[in-house]
Protein backbone atom coordinates (compact mmCIF):
# COMPACT_ATOMS: atom_id res chain seq x y z
CA UNK A 1 0.00 0.00 0.00
CA UNK A 2 1.39 3.41 -0.96
CA UNK A 3 0.16 6.98 -0.60
CA UNK A 4 1.14 10.02 -2.70
CA UNK A 5 3.26 12.47 -0.72
CA UNK A 6 1.51 15.51 0.75
CA UNK A 7 1.43 18.54 -1.57
CA UNK A 8 4.46 20.83 -1.44
CA UNK A 9 4.00 23.39 1.40
CA UNK A 10 0.71 21.71 2.27
CA UNK A 11 -0.25 18.87 4.60
CA UNK A 12 -2.40 15.81 5.01
CA UNK A 13 -4.27 15.63 8.31
CA UNK A 14 -5.65 12.27 9.42
CA UNK A 15 -8.32 11.92 12.11
CA UNK A 16 -9.09 8.68 13.93
CA UNK A 17 -12.08 8.23 16.24
CA UNK A 18 -11.70 5.35 18.67
CA UNK A 19 -14.65 2.94 18.66
CA UNK A 20 -16.40 1.98 21.87
CA UNK A 21 -14.70 -0.77 23.84
CA UNK A 22 -15.85 -4.19 22.77
CA UNK A 23 -16.90 -3.09 19.28
CA UNK A 24 -13.57 -3.58 17.44
CA UNK A 25 -13.96 -6.25 14.78
CA UNK A 26 -10.24 -6.98 14.41
CA UNK A 27 -6.96 -7.22 16.31
CA UNK A 28 -4.30 -4.51 16.32
CA UNK A 29 -0.81 -5.64 15.29
CA UNK A 30 1.35 -4.61 18.24
CA UNK A 31 4.42 -6.08 16.55
CA UNK A 32 4.51 -2.93 14.39
CA UNK A 33 5.37 -0.86 17.49
CA UNK A 34 8.87 -0.61 18.91
CA UNK A 35 9.81 -1.61 22.45
CA UNK A 36 9.41 1.93 23.82
CA UNK A 37 5.92 2.26 22.34
CA UNK A 38 4.79 -1.09 23.69
CA UNK A 39 6.19 -0.21 27.11
CA UNK A 40 4.38 3.15 27.09
CA UNK A 41 1.11 1.46 26.10
CA UNK A 42 1.55 -0.90 29.03
CA UNK A 43 1.61 2.03 31.46
CA UNK A 44 -1.91 3.14 30.47
CA UNK A 45 -4.13 2.23 33.41
CA UNK A 46 -7.38 2.12 31.47
CA UNK A 47 -8.16 -0.15 28.56
CA UNK A 48 -9.58 2.77 26.56
CA UNK A 49 -6.31 4.65 26.97
CA UNK A 50 -4.26 1.67 25.81
CA UNK A 51 -6.50 1.20 22.78
CA UNK A 52 -6.22 4.86 21.77
CA UNK A 53 -2.45 4.98 22.28
CA UNK A 54 -1.73 1.80 20.35
CA UNK A 55 -4.17 2.56 17.50
CA UNK A 56 -2.79 6.12 17.14
CA UNK A 57 0.81 4.92 16.96
CA UNK A 58 0.01 2.06 14.59
CA UNK A 59 -1.83 4.60 12.42
CA UNK A 60 1.20 6.91 12.42
CA UNK A 61 3.52 4.07 11.42
CA UNK A 62 1.20 2.78 8.70
CA UNK A 63 0.70 6.26 7.25
CA UNK A 64 4.40 7.11 7.17
CA UNK A 65 5.17 3.63 5.86
CA UNK A 66 2.63 4.15 3.07
CA UNK A 67 4.10 7.54 2.13
CA UNK A 68 7.66 6.20 2.14
CA UNK A 69 6.98 2.68 0.82
CA UNK A 70 8.51 1.19 3.98
CA UNK A 71 7.25 -1.48 6.37
CA UNK A 72 5.78 0.28 9.45
CA UNK A 73 7.88 -1.75 11.91
CA UNK A 74 11.10 -0.64 10.16
CA UNK A 75 10.54 3.06 10.96
CA UNK A 76 12.84 4.51 13.62
CA UNK A 77 11.95 7.71 15.47
CA UNK A 78 13.93 10.26 17.47
CA UNK A 79 13.71 13.82 18.73
CA UNK A 80 15.14 17.06 17.38
CA UNK A 81 17.01 19.37 19.80
CA UNK A 82 14.73 21.53 21.93
CA UNK A 83 14.97 25.24 20.94
CA UNK A 84 14.86 26.19 24.64
CA UNK A 85 17.65 24.01 26.03
CA UNK A 86 19.16 22.03 23.13
CA UNK A 87 18.30 18.70 24.80
CA UNK A 88 16.89 15.94 22.57
CA UNK A 89 13.21 16.42 23.44
CA UNK A 90 12.09 18.72 20.62
CA UNK A 91 9.90 17.81 17.64
CA UNK A 92 9.67 14.09 16.79
CA UNK A 93 11.70 13.20 13.71
CA UNK A 94 12.12 10.18 11.49
CA UNK A 95 15.63 8.72 11.84
CA UNK A 96 15.17 5.85 9.40
CA UNK A 97 14.52 5.84 6.54
CA UNK A 98 15.93 9.28 5.77
CA UNK A 99 13.13 11.57 4.61
CA UNK A 100 12.24 15.25 4.33
CA UNK A 101 8.74 14.58 5.67
CA UNK A 102 7.61 16.25 8.89
CA UNK A 103 4.91 14.77 11.12
CA UNK A 104 3.04 15.34 14.37
CA UNK A 105 0.70 13.19 16.46
CA UNK A 106 -1.87 14.07 19.13
CA UNK A 107 -4.53 11.98 20.88
CA UNK A 108 -7.08 12.74 23.58
CA UNK A 109 -10.12 10.98 25.01
CA UNK A 110 -11.11 8.80 22.10
CA UNK A 111 -9.70 10.77 19.16
CA UNK A 112 -6.31 11.02 17.44
CA UNK A 113 -4.96 13.51 14.90
CA UNK A 114 -1.89 12.93 12.73
CA UNK A 115 -0.31 15.59 10.51
CA UNK A 116 2.15 14.83 7.69
CA UNK A 117 3.74 17.63 5.70
CA UNK A 118 6.69 18.79 3.62
CA UNK A 119 7.15 21.70 6.08
CA UNK A 120 7.42 21.76 9.90
CA UNK A 121 4.06 20.88 11.46
CA UNK A 122 2.39 20.59 14.83
CA UNK A 123 -1.09 19.24 15.55
CA UNK A 124 -3.25 19.02 18.64
CA UNK A 125 -6.65 17.53 19.46
CA UNK A 126 -8.35 17.85 22.84
CA UNK A 127 -11.61 16.92 24.45
CA UNK A 128 -13.64 20.08 25.11
CA UNK A 129 -12.50 21.04 28.63
CA UNK A 130 -14.59 21.56 31.70
CA UNK A 131 -15.38 25.04 32.93
CA UNK A 132 -13.03 24.51 35.87
CA UNK A 133 -10.12 23.61 33.57
CA UNK A 134 -10.74 26.72 31.48
CA UNK A 135 -10.96 28.90 34.59
CA UNK A 136 -7.63 27.62 35.90
CA UNK A 137 -5.77 27.87 32.57
CA UNK A 138 -7.01 31.21 31.20
CA UNK A 139 -4.78 33.39 33.45
CA UNK A 140 -1.68 31.83 31.86
CA UNK A 141 -2.63 32.93 28.33
CA UNK A 142 -1.57 35.96 26.27
CA UNK A 143 -3.34 39.13 27.54
CA UNK A 144 -5.22 39.60 24.27
CA UNK A 145 -6.33 35.96 24.28
CA UNK A 146 -7.71 36.44 27.77
CA UNK A 147 -9.57 39.55 26.64
CA UNK A 148 -11.12 37.69 23.69
CA UNK A 149 -12.36 34.85 25.86
CA UNK A 150 -13.77 37.21 28.48
CA UNK A 151 -15.74 35.82 31.38
CA UNK A 152 -19.51 36.13 31.27
CA UNK A 153 -21.98 35.24 34.00
CA UNK A 154 -21.66 31.57 33.07
CA UNK A 155 -17.85 31.66 32.93
CA UNK A 156 -15.55 31.15 29.94
CA UNK A 157 -16.94 29.57 26.76
CA UNK A 158 -15.28 26.15 27.02
CA UNK A 159 -15.46 25.40 23.28
CA UNK A 160 -13.81 28.73 22.41
CA UNK A 161 -11.16 28.14 25.07
CA UNK A 162 -10.59 24.58 23.84
CA UNK A 163 -10.13 25.76 20.25
CA UNK A 164 -7.65 28.44 21.33
CA UNK A 165 -5.76 25.91 23.44
CA UNK A 166 -5.36 23.48 20.55
CA UNK A 167 -4.05 26.31 18.32
CA UNK A 168 -1.50 27.16 20.97
CA UNK A 169 -0.40 23.56 21.56
CA UNK A 170 -0.20 22.87 17.81
CA UNK A 171 2.07 25.90 17.35
CA UNK A 172 4.26 25.05 20.36
CA UNK A 173 4.63 21.47 19.10
CA UNK A 174 5.45 22.81 15.65
CA UNK A 175 8.33 24.97 16.92
CA UNK A 176 9.50 22.08 19.10
CA UNK A 177 9.21 23.61 22.59
CA UNK A 178 5.89 22.16 23.68
CA UNK A 179 4.58 23.61 26.94
CA UNK A 180 8.12 24.46 28.00
CA UNK A 181 7.55 27.88 26.39
CA UNK A 182 5.63 30.56 28.28
CA UNK A 183 1.94 30.29 27.29
CA UNK A 184 1.60 34.08 27.34
CA UNK A 185 4.48 34.68 24.91
CA UNK A 186 2.55 34.11 21.66
CA UNK A 187 -0.84 35.25 20.43
CA UNK A 188 -2.92 32.44 18.88
CA UNK A 189 -6.33 34.08 19.19
CA UNK A 190 -9.09 34.69 16.67
CA UNK A 191 -7.14 37.25 14.58
CA UNK A 192 -5.02 35.00 12.36
CA UNK A 193 -3.14 38.01 10.95
CA UNK A 194 -1.50 38.40 14.36
CA UNK A 195 -0.31 34.81 14.69
CA UNK A 196 3.48 34.24 14.93
CA UNK A 197 5.47 35.14 11.82
CA UNK A 198 6.33 32.25 9.55
CA UNK A 199 3.50 30.03 10.81
CA UNK A 200 -0.06 29.43 9.64
CA UNK A 201 -2.47 27.99 12.20
CA UNK A 202 -5.72 26.27 11.24
CA UNK A 203 -8.77 25.12 13.16
CA UNK A 204 -9.51 21.53 12.13
CA UNK A 205 -13.14 20.28 12.07
CA UNK A 206 -13.39 17.06 14.08
CA UNK A 207 -17.00 16.77 15.23
CA UNK A 208 -18.65 17.57 18.58
CA UNK A 209 -16.90 16.94 21.85
CA UNK A 210 -13.37 17.77 20.67
CA UNK A 211 -11.41 20.69 19.23
CA UNK A 212 -8.37 20.39 16.97
CA UNK A 213 -5.81 22.56 15.22
CA UNK A 214 -2.73 22.35 13.00
CA UNK A 215 0.23 24.73 12.67
CA UNK A 216 2.44 24.79 9.57
CA UNK A 217 5.69 26.71 9.08
CA UNK A 218 7.85 27.85 6.19
CA UNK A 219 5.40 29.59 3.83
CA UNK A 220 2.71 26.94 4.03
CA UNK A 221 -0.36 27.00 1.74
CA UNK A 222 -3.86 27.04 3.26
CA UNK A 223 -5.38 25.73 0.04
CA UNK A 224 -3.16 22.63 0.22
CA UNK A 225 -4.27 21.44 3.65
CA UNK A 226 -6.45 18.32 3.40
CA UNK A 227 -8.29 16.44 6.12
CA UNK A 228 -9.15 12.72 6.04
CA UNK A 229 -10.77 10.24 8.42
CA UNK A 230 -9.04 6.91 9.08
CA UNK A 231 -11.41 3.93 9.39
CA UNK A 232 -10.43 1.78 12.38
CA UNK A 233 -10.32 -1.30 10.16
CA UNK A 234 -7.30 0.17 8.35
CA UNK A 235 -5.31 -0.71 11.46
CA UNK A 236 -6.19 -4.35 12.00
CA UNK A 237 -3.64 -7.15 11.91
CA UNK A 238 -5.49 -9.33 9.41
CA UNK A 239 -6.65 -8.03 6.01
CA UNK A 240 -6.49 -4.29 6.78
CA UNK A 241 -8.58 -1.98 4.58
CA UNK A 242 -6.28 0.09 2.30
CA UNK A 243 -6.01 3.72 3.37
CA UNK A 244 -5.85 4.78 -0.26
CA UNK A 245 -9.40 3.65 -1.01
CA UNK A 246 -11.42 4.26 2.12
CA UNK A 247 -10.38 7.62 3.57
CA UNK A 248 -13.05 10.34 3.62
CA UNK A 249 -11.79 13.58 2.05
CA UNK A 250 -13.10 16.72 3.76
CA UNK A 251 -11.42 19.29 1.52
CA UNK A 252 -9.17 22.28 2.08
CA UNK A 253 -9.37 24.54 5.12
CA UNK A 254 -9.11 28.26 5.56
CA UNK A 255 -6.72 29.72 8.09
Amino acid sequence: MTLPLPPDRGADLWLLRQPRLGTCTGELDLSELDEAERSRAGTCRREAGRLLYTSAHIALRRLLGAYLDTEPRRLRFGRAPCPCCDAAHGRPVLLSPASALHFSLSHSNGMALIGVSTVPIGVDVEKVPTGETARVCVPALHPDERAELGSGPDGVDTVAFGQLWTRKEAYLKGIGTGLGRDLSADYLGADSARHPDGWTVFDVPCGPGHTAAAALGDASRADLLRVHWIPMDCLYKEDPVPLTKHDTFLGGLAA
